[in-house]
């Protein structure tokens, strides 16, 4: 079933993939990266290694990445070398041409997950101890808003579902995604998604969404991630009642979030005090659970809580709640 399964998914691309077919059906391999049409590697359960003995036609990889573009509402070209698309059902295509990829077409292919993980998954994998996740489903039962922050590849999507499944079912809940991702069988649930511009068509940005979903009577929202200028909206809601919602963002630690929360927040280019945006920050965030890959594995690495901000010293009062070994 897995097996048609992956093959049904891909079976827009595999046509022009053919010497890495057997890489994309493989369930084990969840990214694949051509570098400059030579040089093939694969992630294997959070390893990256090379896939020797491949031979790729970049003449033929171009034809299907043109087809495949134009089958997306997208384009690439030599006007328009960089193409980041994802297909239905959210496996991302990522190319790059020449000349602006020296060695030749580099392409990534980071496949979509269906597969539904718990809490439970991540206690018998090791990913976070179970005081811990009990202590997460409390804090999502307080209605204390939550911030996921990791690396690329860390898990913050899984994980941001799993906390979204620990959610009353009585609450009725807004999901703003800039690809629909993520599992939420919720049964007041809202599902909104950005559009990137098209051809004919415009742009509806995850800062519209948020703006928008705020109409839609939300007891929490859910924003698959924090890139930009929503910041600022998001936080806005946040602090005018929409308690026990659920982001991530990308940054290093989970002090380190606070600081990406904020540059993203000023990206809206308004004219915010320091110590006023501090505060509203410290106001509007309770708990910043951190995400990293360690050795193949993905763990929540540390959970703390903000517990104010100091305007004396300019920095936020962490409490530490959970740090891995």
């Amino acid at each position: 079933m897995a097996q048609a399964a992956q093959l049904d998914r891909f079976s827009l691309i595999l046509p022009f993939l053919e010497p890495i077919r057997h890489l994309i059906e493989d369930d084990g391999i969840s990214e694949i990266m051509v570098n400059g049409g030579r040089r093939v590697f694969i992630e294997r359960d959070g390893l990256l290694q090379e896939a020797p003995g491949i031979v790729i036609d970049e003449r033929q990889l171009l034809t299907g990445l043109k087809i495949i573009a134009r089958s997306l509402g997208d384009e690439i070209s030599e006007e328009k070398p960089i193409l980041d698309s994802r297909l239905p059902d959210g496996s991302r295509v990522a190319a790059v041409l020449p000349p602006c990829s020296v060695d030749g077409i580099s392409l990534t292919i980071r496949k979509f997950d269906t597969r539904h993980f718990t809490m439970d998954d991540l206690i018998e994998r090791g990913s976070v101890p179970r005081q811990a996740a009990e202590l997460l489903h409390h804090r999502i039962a307080c209605r204390q808003n939550i911030l996921i922050s990791g690396g690329t590849g860390t898990g913050k999507t899984t994980l941001l579902g799993i906390l979204a499944a620990a959610i009353p079912d009585d609450d009725r809940i807004v999901l703003i995604e800039d690809t629909a991702e993520i599992h939420a069988a919720k049964p007041n649930l809202v599902r909104f998604e950005a559009r990137r511009e098209q051809l004919g068509l415009p742009a509806v940005s995850i800062r519209d969404l948020v703006r928008a979903s705020l109409r839609h009577r939300p007891d929490r929202l859910i924003v698959g991630e924090i890139r930009g200028e929503e910041a600022y909206d998001l936080l806005q809601a946040l602090n005018t009642g929409h308690s026990g919602s659920l982001s991530t963002i990308h940054a290093n630690s989970a002090r380190q979030a606070i600081t990406r929360l904020r540059s993203c927040i000023l990206q809206a280019g308004l004219e915010i005090p320091h110590r006023a945006l501090q505060s509203q920050i410290a106001d509007s965030v309770q708990i910043i659970i951190h995400v990293e890959r360690a050795g193949g594995r993905r763990r929540v690495a540390e959970i703390v809580e903000i517990a104010g901000f100091d305007a004396d010293s300019d920095r936020h009062q962490f409490n530490p709640l959970y740090q891995s070994g």
